[in-house]
Order: C-alpha cells, then structure tokens, then sequence
C-alpha cells in the first residue's frame, strides 16, 4: 500500500534545547498537529475515555504510563485528524521501544516518519539557558544546577539511541541549535522542504 505524503516530524533535543520556540513555528508554516504527549495524557485523562482512567489510575500510585498506552493515545489522536498534513512528535519517541512502537503504528495507518530534527546545544549553554528560563518561567526543575545536570544526562543517557535508530533508517538530521531563533528555523526549514 502507497505511503501517504504526510509531513511527520520527530523534533529532538535536550531540554532547553528550543523545541518548544521551533515547533511553534514549524507549526505555524508547515499546518502540523502539535502532538505532545503530556497534552494527550491530559486530554484523555479530562475526557474520561478508557485510556485516560487507566493512565490516571497509574500515575496516581506513581507509576509511569506504559508505553502501549501511550501509543493508544497516539493512534486516537491521529484517527481523529485524518486530514492532517503532518504531525510533530513532540517528547516522544524516548526510547527505541517507542520508536519501533511508533513506526508500527504509523505503518498500520499507511503513513511514516518523515524525519527526524535534533537541536544540538552544548551541555553548558543547555544549564545557561534552562537557569535563564527558570528566573522567568518559575519550574523548579530549571532553577536548581544538579536538576539541570541530571536532566541532560539523562536525556543524553536514554534518548540518544532513539537518534542512532532514525540514522540508521537515514532520516536523522543534526541542527546546530545556537543562533537567533530565525537562523535556527531557516536551517531546520532548509531539512524539512527536503522531506
């Protein structure tokens, strides 16, 4: 069955990366769905559905939603947005189980990944940036140095090898993610009209 000629883009980066700022405006110019994990929880979980009750009964005790249930919330969202041009994954996938999870999914529904974008910063520009945006945003997760620290290293521990499993599919892009927001844009914009 034909592939359809939807723009999905998984967006990649670090924390304070500026994913937020660049999928905003890849939104804007490119008619994308924001699809945002965290939003999806959110929403299943305010609608009620069964998904929602089952990820709001784990992580009442704490628990992480497992990935399958992710993946539903996924498969909902993209059902009833058929008409899409394309989505922007946007935290996921974390790992290569939610990749191949991902791939799985999107394939069943004759379309794929486009590509993926990472935002390449600098551990220390990263910690420069996120204290920044704590003294403005208030989170207490960009306020403290060894949250910061631990927050990097996580991602650079755990969703690297998401990047290695879209380079091996050839659809990793690398952007430099220090410059104004425009610079950066017209470069990731330059990668996508390639898609």
């Amino acid at each position: 069955m034909k592939k359809t000629s939807m723009l999905n883009l998984v967006l990649f980066g670090p924390p304070g990366a500026g994913k937020g700022t660049q999928s905003q405006k890849l939104i804007e110019k490119y008619g994308l769905i924001h699809l945002s994990t965290g939003d999806l929880l959110r929403g299943e979980i305010a609608a009620g559905t069964e998904l929602g009750l089952e990820a709001k009964k784990l992580m009442d005790h704490g628990q992480l939603v497992p990935d399958e249930v992710v993946i539903g919330m996924i498969s909902n969202k993209l059902d009833a947005n058929k008409d899409a041009r394309g989505f922007i994954f946007d935290g996921f996938p974390r790992t290569v189980a939610q990749a191949e999870a991902l791939d799985r999914l999107l394939e069943s529904k004759q379309s794929a990944i486009s590509g993926m974008i990472a935002l390449e910063v600098g551990d220390d520009e990263l910690e420069h940036r996120l204290l920044l945006r704590g003294k403005d945003s208030g989170r207490a997760d960009d306020a403290n140095p060894e949250v910061i620290r631990k927050r990097i290293h996580e991602y650079n521990n755990k969703t690297l090898p998401v990047a290695e499993f879209y380079r091996s599919q050839d659809k990793f892009k690398s952007i430099n993610g220090i410059g104004s927001i425009d610079e950066i844009f017209d470069e990731i914009g330059t990668v996508v009209d390639t898609y």
